[in-house]
């Protein structure tokens, strides 16, 4: 039976980047996720761009995986400067045209390499609306299907602020506007009860002797509370489970991707994406 041929994309800026393919490839040579194969990784930085990357890059070649480098930052750069300046004024005509052009060079440079499955990983830049159509590319986002959009911090701000009952994270297409993708596979878990209790009312306190206090200091607040890093560990350590189990009922041809539908094994739609709450739990809790 022919394997299923992954292609990661990464910026390779931290540890995390590392880590995360590390944990894939791990379980693929643990037979966790079946038949599967890495058929490549690209990496929007070049050698010597940075010592995080240049890390990244040396841990894609100790596992002898056909790698591709194509700086992003070296790419038209003033194009792409003065397309991030617009972008902040509300006009992405230019930044749009930027990222098309960078994205057929990636194209170009990938065309040689097969892969049923792109894995967005690390990988920070927002991917234009052609490669978008051309390849089926999946993005980790820390909230559940239908939650709060943006940074994780941001989430984790947002759930806060509604008094949240319950979150998540999901693997979700890859679409031209950020964090829109429909869900492809997620993750649910409680964030109050018992082991919460505590840290939320740790919240209401502050509240009562500061009203506003979250609301009005955003992020930066709510970095100032358990609460806030409660939530995180408790995402986080799904995080690459999800990424692996993603890739896993890939594999075993349990979803798939047909246009922007996601599919069961029937053909059936998974309109709100495939559960992976169970698997992930176990996973955790070993």
């Amino acid at each position: 039976m022919e394997k299923f041929k992954l292609g990661w994309f990464s910026t390779g800026r931290d540890q995390a980047a590392r880590d995360l393919l590390e944990v894939v490839l791990k379980d693929i040579q643990a037979g966790v996720i079946p038949r599967c194969e890495v058929s490549y990784v690209f990496c929007s930085r070049e050698e010597g761009e940075d010592r995080e990357s240049d890390r990244f890059i040396q841990k894609v070649h100790e596992n002898n995986i056909p790698l591709v480098c194509f700086s992003s930052q070296k790419f038209n750069p003033e194009l792409r400067k003065k397309g991030l300046e617009l972008e902040k004024q509300g006009e992405i005509k230019i930044i749009e045209k930027w990222r098309g052009l960078y994205d057929r060079e990636v194209t170009e440079r990938i065309k040689d390499f097969p892969a049923h499955l792109i894995v967005l990983a690390g990988y920070m830049l927002v991917v234009g609306k052609e490669m978008c159509r051309e390849h089926s590319m999946v993005n980790l986002h820390p909230a559940r299907p239908g939650g709060p959009k943006g940074s994780w911090q941001e989430v984790i701000w947002e759930l806060m602020l509604e008094r949240s009952e319950e979150t998540g994270v999901m693997m979700h297409l890859v679409t031209p506007v950020l964090d829109e993708g429909p869900p492809v596979t997620y993750c649910i878990f409680s964030i109050k009860g018992p082991s919460f209790d505590l840290h939320w009312r740790e919240l209401e306190e502050r509240e009562r002797r500061q009203p506003g206090f979250l609301r009005q200091g955003g992020v930066k607040s709510a970095q100032e509370l358990s609460l806030f890093h409660k939530i995180r560990d408790k995402g986080l350590v799904r995080e690459f489970p999800l990424i692996s189990y993603t890739v896993k009922v890939f594999a075993e041809g349990k979803v798939r991707v047909e246009g922007d539908k996601i599919l069961d094994s029937q053909g059936i739609e998974l309109s709100g994406g495939y559960n992976l709450t169970e698997m992930i739990d176990q996973a955790v809790e070993k």
